[in-house]
């Protein structure tokens, strides 16, 4: 939507973006160029992989800008007036629209009319194109060229547990250097915001000062872009627009609001990392915070006035930011005002949220009102306030500072009964280095491991769990796996001992039971994945091997190690709260279980494997762990996951469970009782 905002600053933004040359007429369709670099790669054409690869990457590029511009351009050119006539809109949106198609025709020939199927869209979105460049130029014996594009890859894909390994590969490498490591996709804004960071808890703010004026800039030209690619035709939700039989004036309205929320959107997306779903908190006005202060540290204190009262544009009241206003205003002897861009731009998107409010009324979306900037992910007030300082500048004497009072977060314990007499504590999480860990001995008998050996070797199969891939964390060992439910049903064809399939249930029992006592948890600890596992060194594979069992990973949330966070948000399994490791085997090499800090690097932890010895831990960022490489033999363990909410108890679970009540009732095994991890309860 169009704002009151200077002719001259949107004059400004389309020179900023990117001019393209006539020489784009010409450009092929991306989605045939993309179907050409795949066809090739299957074909083993590296060369043809690179030359098709990289041209659809720029014909996508090219495409977007062009878009961008064609937009700007054509704004520019048919403004609305400040008062004009249903026909005056009409008019105005007729014109604009002829332009815009005249404008891309001119621009990219056929391909305007080119229709990409969203499937294609998501990949390049996903950077899927990186993935098979990466391959390619590793084939070509460039490893520069596939470090940036793993690279570039994995920052929007940072589960991806081959390309990490395939990243630490190109690392050692020699002749590759952390200058080829490169993110080819990455935003302007958030790189200066980075960088910026990084010399402000440096201690450099000159330089951080000219980055994050920088990432400003970048920040306020990519919403312009972003709002204007919400022009494009919008899919309208619950509405069969074949069989719209509403008026103009309606369909407009409808349209206009799906714009409204698109643009509305541009908030979060401008402030979420590639591959995220969750935004970067209080991400917009954290740049005024840090500002304000490295302005103070350089001894600009108009400057830093002016970016502390933009801060409090978004966060009227701010106690710690108001009192920095203060101490200014008196120390130089007159008020400021916010930045401009900062005040027109928190205008208009009050103006949008109150036409959304509106608008979406007519379309079924809900909205509430309130600080739109808190509900974008900001924790509490201590994330807000720049590195290195506490809540209070640097400045103002301890006689200034007013009382207050710190919520401490809920208490986390450790220590209770263990519930079973032979089971021995070996390491709390201090011994640990880390914070709700423990290591226990004899949690089961050497008589129990050897028969819960001999039932992995006979119901365990390849890939189980990883959707049948037999290698799924490194193509140098064999993944085996099996559930209870599965071991309870070989148990029940004679296939196994059923005393065997009895015992997997309840050793998981006894290990859940010994956690749940153990971290003295208010609420009853449920199952959420449990899983009889073994990993086998593949003879012949083992020789300079540098990839771990398992990477370092968490278990509810996506570990970020350059960010030093862990994104609680899908694929990861979210809900999961508690895990633990009982170990029944330690006849192999290698195979030790670490802990790491954030950075998933440094070893804070290392436990060997051995009969009846279990690791249990809470299952969030603060525990990141990892296997190291099973060298030789194979190593086995009852991996389990366990959640606090019952509504994600594990289904398979749960059936385990009235198998195990039908036996211990006496009712047999009679053609009543169905065992099939399908059915739902």
């Amino acid at each position: 939507m169009d704002g009151n905002f200077p002719r001259a600053a949107i004059l400004s933004v389309v020179l900023l973006t990117v001019s393209l040359s006539s020489s784009a007429t010409f450009l092929e369709p991306y989605d045939l160029l993309y179907d050409s670099a795949v066809q090739a790669f299957y074909s083993g054409d590296y060369t043809d992989v690179v030359r098709y690869m990289e041209a659809a990457l720029n014909s996508y590029t090219e495409v977007r800008r062009t878009r961008v511009r064609c937009r700007l351009s054509c704004q520019d050119q048919h403004p609305f007036d400040e008062t004009f006539s249903d026909l005056r809109f009409f008019d105005v949106v007729l014109r604009r629209a002829a332009c815009m198609n005249a404008c891309i025709g001119e621009k990219l020939g056929s391909q305007s009319l080119h229709k990409i199927s969203e499937d294609v869209v998501q990949d390049f979105q996903r950077r899927i194109p990186y993935n098979y460049l990466q391959l390619a130029y590793q084939k070509l014996k460039q490893p520069d060229k596939a470090a940036a594009a793993a690279h570039t890859y994995f920052q929007a894909n940072p589960e991806h547990v081959e390309m990490g390994q395939n990243l630490e590969q190109y690392k050692d490498l020699q002749g590759t250097t952390e200058d080829h490591f490169v993110d080819r996709e990455a935003r302007p804004h958030q790189r200066s915001f980075t960088a910026a960071v990084s010399l402000y808890d440096k201690g450099d703010y000159e330089g951080a000062i000219s980055l994050f004026e920088d990432a400003l800039l970048e920040y306020y030209k990519a919403d312009v872009e972003c709002r204007v690619l919400c022009q494009l035709p919008q899919r309208f939700e619950g509405h069969d627009h074949l069989r719209y039989r509403y008026s103009l004036q309606e369909l407009v309205s409808d349209h206009f609001t799906q714009v409204l929320h698109c643009e509305h959107e541009c908030v979060r997306d401008l402030s979420t990392r590639p591959g995220r779903l969750s935004p970067m908190e209080n991400y917009l006005p954290l740049h005024y915070d840090y500002l304000q202060f490295a302005y103070f540290q350089v001894d600009r204190l108009q400057e830093a006035l002016q970016c502390a009262l933009s801060y409090l544009l978004f966060h009227d009241g701010e106690e710690f930011i108001t009192e920095n206003v203060a101490y200014y205003r008196d120390v130089l002897g007159q008020d400021g005002e916010p930045k401009e861009e900062a005040a027109w731009y928190l205008r208009r998107h009050q103006q949008e949220l109150e036409l959304l409010l509106i608008g979406s009324k007519t379309m079924g979306v809900e909205y509430t009102e309130g600080n739109y900037w808190s509900s974008t992910g900001r924790r509490d007030d201590s994330s807000r306030i720049p590195s290195g300082t506490d809540g209070w500048m640097d400045y103002v004497p301890i006689s200034e500072k007013k009382n207050f009072t710190v919520l401490a977060p809920p208490q986390l314990k450790e220590g209770g009964p263990l519930v079973y007499d032979k089971v021995q504590l070996v390491q709390n999480s201090a011994a640990l280095n880390g914070t709700q860990r423990v290591l226990l001995d004899h949690v089961i008998s050497e008589e129990e491991c050897s028969d819960l050996i001999h039932l992995a070797h006979a119901v365990t199969m390849a890939g189980d769990g990883y959707r049948g891939r037999m290698s799924p964390h490194t193509p140098n060992e064999k993944f085996e796996g099996a559930t209870v439910l599965k071991t309870l049903k070989y148990g029940y064809e004679g296939r196994v001992p059923m005393g065997s399939a009895r015992l997997f249930y309840d050793v998981s029992e006894r290990a859940r039971r010994i956690i749940e006592s153990y971290f003295m948890l208010n609420s009853t600890l449920h199952f959420s994945y449990t899983h009889l596992v073994c990993r086998t060194a593949i003879t012949g594979q083992q020789d300079h091997r540098i990839d771990l069992s398992h990477p370092i990973h968490a278990d509810n949330c996506l570990l970020d190690p350059e960010a030093n966070e862990c994104w609680k948000e899908p694929p990861a399994y979210t809900y999961r709260d508690y895990s633990a490791l009982l170990y029944i085997n330690g006849d192999f090499e290698g195979g030790e279980f670490i802990f790491t800090e954030m950075d998933a690097k440094t070893v804070t932890a290392s436990v060997k494997p051995k009969c009846g010895r279990m690791v249990g831990f809470s299952s969030g960022g603060e525990n990141p762990h990892g296997v190291r490489a099973v060298t030789s033999g194979q190593r086995c363990a009852v991996a389990l996951w366990f959640t606090l909410d019952p509504l994600f108890r594990e289904l398979e679970r749960l059936q385990a469970d009235e198998v195990i009540q039908a036996m211990d009732t006496e009712l047999g095994w009679g053609e009543g009782l169905s065992i099939n991890p399908k059915d739902e309860l």
